[in-house]
């Protein structure tokens, strides 16, 4: 009867402290203005992209933990791991998506001598080639998702990888990340992925990447 009881405190515990840990997620701040990445990610795209898009994941994660923590249905519990994957990776890509940016005016498109420029070069060829192959797997991801440059921790090397939907980059270090979502692009560059994919490397922010890659090597 004391191990039952035992048992039933700790339960009831771990729900207290989800339920503490619950609805704290907040719409992280983008550190440049809406229209710093003119002309090649206009205002319209990235307002309502912050504002709506990845408020709506912020939003999604938040109820679906409270449901989560209020629940003492192990059914249940099971049935709300989509809305956690889905609105939880949504919330996880797009913070990093937005530090992953610059305006062109900064340090944004500028790939300096360094560890990720010499790792680029080390494991496709060039940084050419490796924007040629990153663009082209990310342009063929089927609907929504993400093209991502990670670090893979086994082979000690760079390596292109999509993820769909919302996933998270779990086999992989995340380095740079683009979102392929229509709500990314298309008000902008309407069907044409690959437009989009080439713009965007101007306002890739690589000193970003190099402090991710220099974290895990």
């Amino acid at each position: 009867m004391f191990s039952i009881a035992r048992i039933t405190l700790r339960a009831s515990s771990s729900r207290s402290a989800f339920r503490a840990a619950a609805s704290i997620h907040t719409l992280p701040e983008l550190p440049y203005a809406y229209d710093a990445l003119e002309p090649h990610i206009s205002k319209e795209i990235m307002t309502l992209h912050h504002t709506k898009h990845h408020q709506t994941y912020v939003n999604g994660l938040n109820a679906a933990e409270e449901s989560y923590a209020k629940s003492d249905s192990i059914k249940q519990q099971i049935a709300l791991q989509p809305a956690l994957k889905f609105n939880g990776g949504g919330h996880i890509n797009h913070s990093l998506f937005w530090k992953n940016l610059a305006p062109s005016n900064a340090q944004g498109g500028k790939l300096k001598d360094g560890k990720l420029k010499s790792a680029l070069e080390r494991d496709f060829g060039s940084v050419e080639e490796f924007k040629t192959k990153f663009n082209a797997a990310t342009a063929a991801i089927q609907g929504s998702g993400w093209g991502w440059l990670g670090y893979n921790s086994s082979t000690k090397k760079l390596e292109v990888v999509t993820t769909a939907n919302q996933d998270p980059l779990i086999s992989h270090t995340p380095i740079i990340g683009v979102d392929i979502w229509e709500h990314a692009f298309y008000l902008q560059y309407k069907n044409v992925k690959p437009d989009y994919l080439a713009a965007i490397w101007n306002v890739i922010n690589f000193e970003e990447a190099e402090r991710r890659l220099v974290e895990v090597v």
